[in-house]
């Protein structure tokens, strides 16, 4: 028996039990998962009074950790966390990584999955920097991506769909899709968007894109959109521009349906799943995917060709000199 199922408090349980039963983690992943909470509140509890300075940390129980104590946690509360954790318990990089991902899930779990929570405090909580100077991009698979688009469903079905569409397939920006205007995309299935710095760039549609435009442009509200709005290309539920924050819910809440929620991905690893799968799949010129992209520098977007280990075993075994063997 896990030693969850003993110490955890039943909240804590919970979840506990749902990334092992319907997010399919492994005993041992869910077992790292409550030593990272076990950490976390034997150092809230310490922190807020709640144990006298005699007591060891490994003697704090936290089978007593409720919705009060978790709701009490701020921001500050986290970083002051990370701070111990660095300088305190002298955790590297990847342990820290970890323990922020763990109390982010948690967090998220409750606020999001079971909407114990009306806001999530450790949302902007920002996990330390990966080891290497230069991380390579996360990103979804081709089966991945087509599992997204996929899982799509309910009233919102033709807006979600194109927007997740437009992400994978054009690999845009956040603050670029939002933005659009229906009248910028023109009849020959091209589009203007505004990039970084304000610059203007096209980028073209394929056939999956127009499909999906055409398909949310037939039940996209006309009537009740405010004039500032009229032309806005995707809407809120409240006929309005849709926000940068909403289609983040949005494309966290089809990635928490396909069991990636926990793992890193967000609305930025679309634009990264897009540019992969480009040059993975399509041959795509690393020169062509800058100007896709919209990179000011060609150093930018060379990071996609450290991607693909398959494309570097070919190139390995194409060498002329593959087969060279020494004489006997």
């Amino acid at each position: 028996m896990s030693n969850f199922a003993v110490e955890a408090s039943d909240i804590m349980k919970d979840f506990l039990f749902y990334l092992q039963t319907i997010k399919g983690r492994s005993p041992s992943t869910v077992d790292e998962y409550f030593s990272d909470l076990r950490t976390f509140f034997r150092f809230i509890k310490r922190k807020k009074g709640l144990v006298p300075d005699s007591v060891d940390d490994a003697d704090i129980k936290v089978d007593d950790v409720d919705l009060a104590l978790i709701q009490s946690v701020t921001l500050t509360d986290a970083y002051e966390f990370m701070n111990y954790l660095l300088r305190i318990r002298k955790n590297d990089k990847a342990a820290r990584a970890r323990k922020t991902t763990s109390i982010k899930s948690f967090y998220h779990y409750l606020h999001i999955t079971k909407g114990l929570l009306k806001e999530d405090p450790l949302e902007k909580l920002e996990r330390p920097n990966a080891k290497e100077k230069n991380p390579l991009p996360k990103y979804l698979t081709l089966e991945q991506s087509i599992e997204l688009l996929n899982a799509v469903e309910g009233k919102f079905k033709e807006r979600d769909y194109c927007i997740l569409t437009f992400f994978l397939n054009c690999g845009m920006r956040l603050a670029e899709l939002v933005a659009m205007d229906y009248t910028d995309i023109r009849s020959d299935n091209t589009a203007q968007i505004i990039g970084k710095g304000n610059k203007k760039r096209i980028i073209y549609l394929n056939d999956a894109c127009i499909s999906a435009f055409h398909a949310y442009m037939k039940v996209r509200p006309v009537e009740g959109v405010r004039a500032a709005d009229k032309y806005a290309l995707f809407l809120s539920s409240r006929n309005r521009r849709i926000s940068r924050e909403m289609v983040q819910k949005m494309v966290y809440k089809y990635l928490e349906k396909i069991g990636l929620d926990a793992q890193g991905y967000s609305v930025h690893k679309l634009r990264h799943t897009a540019a992969t799968l480009m040059y993975q799949h399509g041959d795509v010129d690393i020169r062509v995917l800058k100007d896709v992209l919209g990179h000011e520098n060609l150093s930018t977007t060379e990071i996609y060709t450290h991607l693909d280990s398959s494309q570097i075993e070919a190139a390995a075994k194409s060498n002329p000199l593959a087969k060279v063997k020494p004489k006997k």
